[in-house]
């Protein structure tokens, strides 16, 4: 029996318009597509309730800014935040890291304080911090891999200090499909006062997230992985660093008075949600929310682990391929054909209409430590099955006939 048979497989290729029958969409990672409920709310929010939030006393007005809310809502129960307010809209994970990065780490950071990263971070866990640290000269150290591709705990123990102040690390690789042991990066991180901040990117579409549980300090994720639509993310700290966190931009919405002489703020989250706000976007977001919901993140994730166990066990067949990160990695499988660059696998495998990410998937760092310059990326949804990995693995046979 395969592992996808003793897990219940999904099938829910049919509640996804833009997958036409015999396509294998494996970028999932990269974003993914969106289920008809998603659409339908999107095209509804537009179409025949659309009106401006938090402004107008007028009964649609009034009637989004309660669908607006509710969503918000929405967000913090399925974090198992504490409260709503803890819930603050961005465009998207990176606008997320960056907020954290300039209102909280760029005011409370000094010269000579340290940021702890680990080698697998995606460039948007990487950068904002360089720029904060250039900027008032704090220094950034990077923790280690384990054998099989995870961010090395016990290394962690062993360099963290009184001098870090902030921990940033992936919650699920995004290359790698490694998953970390949030909770205890939490208390490795906390037992020397340091700050932790998890990018949930590549977990909140396919494992349940408990911020509580976790014990985290900031938490980040974008809507387009979650079977959303893109431009909309969400940004989850504890109440009392939101409090004491400035805001990240001025205009709208973020202010409690306005004159001449001085601008008072908001409370959060409204003080970090500056200007007309993606409305569509964190509606379109909640009913993505809602349909993984529906199905049951723990049933998402059995799915795509068993759907991981088979294609690994297919490709360690193929001598001249190499894969990397876990055996048990959370929906992600990346790999290298010798002497084969991947942009000609995904290229041949597209000819095969099979579409899989082919690149660096802006973690180069992670690519040095690897030695490779590039691998390339199957990754899974609700929406794939046994049949597609067929098809990866047949067009890869094809790849490695072609380049003998």
């Amino acid at each position: 029996m395969s592992a996808l048979t003793q897990t219940r497989p999904l099938d829910h290729v049919a509640d996804f318009p833009a997958i036409p029958a015999g396509w294998a969409y494996l970028d999932t990672a990269a974003t993914a597509q969106k289920p008809q409920e998603v659409i339908d709310a999107i095209t509804r929010a537009y179409d025949t309730s659309y009106a401006t939030v938090h402004r107008g006393v007028y009964q649609r007005s009034a009637d989004m800014t309660l669908a607006y809310e509710a969503a918000r809502r929405k967000v913090a129960k399925f974090l198992n935040a504490g409260s709503e307010n803890e819930i603050v809209f961005v465009r998207g994970a990176t606008e997320g890291i960056n907020l954290v990065a300039q209102c909280w780490a760029g005011t409370r950071l000094k010269a000579g304080d340290r940021i702890l990263l680990s080698t697998l971070e995606h460039h948007s866990n990487i950068v904002p911090w360089q720029m904060v640290a250039e900027r008032i000269g704090a220094q950034i150290d990077v923790i280690p891999l384990t054998e099989d591709h995870r961010i090395d705990l016990d290394a962690m123990a062993a360099m963290i200090t009184p001098q870090h102040k902030l921990v940033a690390l992936g919650h699920v690789s995004n290359v790698l499909g490694s998953v970390l042991d949030g909770r205890r990066a939490a208390d490795i991180a906390h037992s020397v006062g340091a700050k932790i901040l998890l990018d949930g990117c590549q977990s909140v579409p396919r494992m349940t997230v408990d911020v509580a549980a976790l014990d985290c300090d900031f938490y980040v994720f974008s809507g387009h992985k979650l079977y959303g639509p893109t431009g909309i993310g969400v940004l989850w700290a504890r109440p009392e660093l939101l409090e004491a966190m400035p805001p990240y931009q001025g205009g709208g919405s973020m202010i409690d008075k306005v004159s001449f002489a001085k601008t008072t703020y908001a409370p959060p989250p409204g003080r970090f949600e500056a200007g007309t706000p993606h409305i569509v976007g964190v509606l379109g977001l909640a009913a993505g929310i809602d349909y993984v919901t529906r199905i049951g993140l723990d049933r998402i994730h059995a799915h795509e682990t068993a759907l991981v166990k088979l294609t690994r066990d297919a490709l360690s067949q193929i001598n001249s391929l190499t894969l990397f990160g876990p055996e048990d990695s959370a929906g992600i499988v990346s790999f290298s054909i010798e002497g084969v660059h991947p942009h000609d696998i995904g290229t041949i495998l597209d000819e095969a209409k099979v579409a899989v990410r082919a690149g660096h998937h802006c973690a180069q760092p992670l690519m040095e430590a690897l030695g490779v310059d590039a691998t390339a990326r199957a990754s899974f949804g609700v929406y794939n099955s046994a049949a597609d990995v067929d098809a990866l693995v047949k067009g890869i046979e094809r790849v490695t006939r072609i380049f003998g």
